[in-house]
């Protein structure tokens, strides 16, 4: 079974600050509660075809992958995918100016876990929708109070 869930928030800002901010993987920590550490496994910024490991806790587990990123429109869109890491796993970031004080951030993580995970699949993606609603939460808590 895949998992595939999309969330979006508003965030009361200029597109350009949001996507810089939202863009950089090194910001990911101070937004995303699970995430641990990033580490860069090819020089910044992030460009097509960068890597960069994730430690990250989820479901009580202690997760370690490896993206890589797959697509890049600089302004618009940032898409991730697993190149080593527990299950496929597909993440995108796309940003849409809905004023010139406000923008719309959507991000989608899908994949296809495998195995146990596969079984898991139901609560996993009920899991990851409340995680990545307070994750959007606090990067618009973020980007706003800054």
């Amino acid at each position: 079974m895949a998992v595939n869930v999309e969330v979006e928030t508003v965030i009361h800002r200029p597109r350009e600050p949001v996507v810089q901010y939202a863009a950089d993987p090194t910001n990911a920590p101070s937004w995303y509660a699970n995430i641990e550490s990033i580490t860069w496994q090819t020089p910044p910024p992030a460009q097509m075809g960068s890597r960069l490991e994730f430690v990250a806790h989820f479901l009580g587990r202690r997760l370690v992958y490896t993206y890589q990123i797959a697509e890049l429109v600089p302004g618009e869109r940032l898409v991730m995918r697993t190149a080593d890491g527990p299950f496929p796993m597909e993440t995108a970031y796309t940003w849409h100016e809905l004023d010139p004080a406000r923008t719309r951030m959507t991000l989608r993580n899908r994949g296809e876990p495998a195995g146990f995970s596969r079984l898991a699949a139901p609560m996993m993606e009920r899991a990851m929708r409340r995680a990545t609603t307070k994750d959007l939460q606090r990067l618009k808590d973020i980007l706003e109070n800054s």
